[in-house]
């Protein structure tokens, strides 16, 4: 006799995974591993053409959680309007923070790796991991915006740079001579 268990997510359900983003649930599967029976969530991540299993009673665990709520989304806008505070710190452990940031799945942390590392056409150019790593935290950001606005993702995507580009940004002074 099989009871019934209490789950946090049901099918269809969109839910953000920390290390990869926003996915769906497209089924809760019974599966034996390693000789145990479990019962899993199998999440798509549709972007990326990738699935993952997470088992139910260790989804919370994971980090696994549902969409943010509007008022989250309304925070996350916010904070991209605010000034960029870029630490003086080594650039290799900066960068370390930002990943950390962005693969801890807490949009208001995603919104200020994208803040501190957007770039106007006026500022200086981003080296190749600096544009990496903004690109992923916004491509998560989009997402996770769209999935909550029930919008698609370029509508989400023209919403943040609005955003981006109503924020003012001093333009650096030209080095005396």
């Amino acid at each position: 006799m099989a009871k019934k268990k209490n789950l946090d997510f049901a099918v269809d359900q969109f839910v953000v995974y920390p290390a990869h983003g926003v996915g769906k649930i497209v089924d809760i599967i019974e599966q034996e591993v390693a000789g145990i029976e479990m019962e899993l969530y199998d999440i798509a991540f549709e972007k990326d053409k990738m699935k993952l299993k997470v088992p139910t009673e260790k989804a919370i665990l994971h980090g696994l959680r549902g969409l943010s709520d509007a008022n989250v989304v309304a925070k996350c806008l916010t904070t991209l309007k605010g000034r960029a505070r870029v630490k003086r710190a080594m650039w290799s452990r900066r960068a370390q923070e930002y990943e950390q940031k962005i693969n801890s799945g807490d949009l208001i942390s995603i919104a200020e790796v994208v803040r501190d590392l957007h770039r106007n056409d006026e500022q200086r150019e981003q080296s190749y991991s600096e544009r990496q790593l903004y690109e992923a935290a916004l491509e998560r950001l989009t997402r996770e915006v769209a999935a909550v606005k029930a919008v698609d993702e370029m509508e989400a995507q023209s919403e943040i740079d609005a955003v981006l580009s109503s924020r003012v940004v001093p333009v650096p002074a030209a080095p005396a001579t």
